[in-house]
């Protein structure tokens, strides 16, 4: 009678392993495809300067900040998307570098005001890259622009929310290098007094230039 009801017992278990099993499969996660993005990386070619303005007419590039660069701005023309700002902030094309065959930095400014620049940051050595965009604006109620002394905010947008002590090094740099060339034109560094990093939905953070890796202007060429 023991041995029945043993026997009774382990079917039971049975069927009611194999129905939970039916009923609740389980599901094995699909491994995310890395985006190829190895042809943005071939603009950088003939170095050092690359080939901004073929990069600025491939069709794949609009497409493709369309694409990753979402957030709302405020700070340019009104309405107006943050891809196309990119485009504008780059259309008077300087370099396209490519460091340590990863980082890829496109450099440029606003076609008739170049004291307008922009930076685009692109991190090509991981499955879901990194992207950032740095816009250098005049703040208009100080000096003329292109002057010793005028001041200047800057804007970094990202593809992913970062706070301050998440900036990537290679940005960093990036930034330290680009800011410390003085815009087209003019023979002084930008004063840059402000920066303000930008959420992917648009919430701004004013964070000092010193986290964004920006040396500031001394101060008696600031003043003169």
């Amino acid at each position: 009678m023991r041995r029945t009801l043993q026997l009774a017992a382990l079917a039971f278990t049975l069927t009611t392993t194999c129905r939970a099993q039916f009923h609740f499969p389980q599901h094995h996660a699909k491994p995310v495809q890395k985006e190829d993005l190895s042809w943005l990386a071939t603009f950088a070619n003939p170095a050092p300067d690359g080939r901004e303005a073929e990069l600025l007419h491939d069709s794949r590039f609009k497409p493709f900040l369309r694409d990753h660069l979402t957030a709302p701005q405020t700070f340019w023309n009104q309405n107006q998307s943050l891809a196309d700002t990119v485009i504008d902030f780059l259309g008077v094309p300087s370099q396209v570098v490519l460091d340590q065959n990863r980082f890829l930095s496109i450099t440029g400014c606003v076609p008739d005001f170049c004291p307008s620049r922009g930076l685009l940051f692109i991190d090509l050595g991981l499955d879901n890259p990194f992207i950032a965009f740095a816009a250098i604006d005049w703040t208009k109620e100080n000096k003329v622009p292109g002057q010793p002394g005028a001041d200047y905010t800057l804007w970094l947008f990202t593809n992913r929310t970062i706070d301050e002590t998440e900036v990537p090094t290679a940005l960093k740099a990036t930034l330290a290098r680009w800011t410390a060339l003085p815009s087209s034109g003019s023979t002084s560094r930008q004063n840059i007094t402000a920066t303000i990093l930008v959420d992917p939905d648009g919430t701004p953070h004013q964070v000092t230039p010193a986290t964004l890796g920006i040396q500031p202007v001394p101060e008696a060429k600031a003043k003169s």
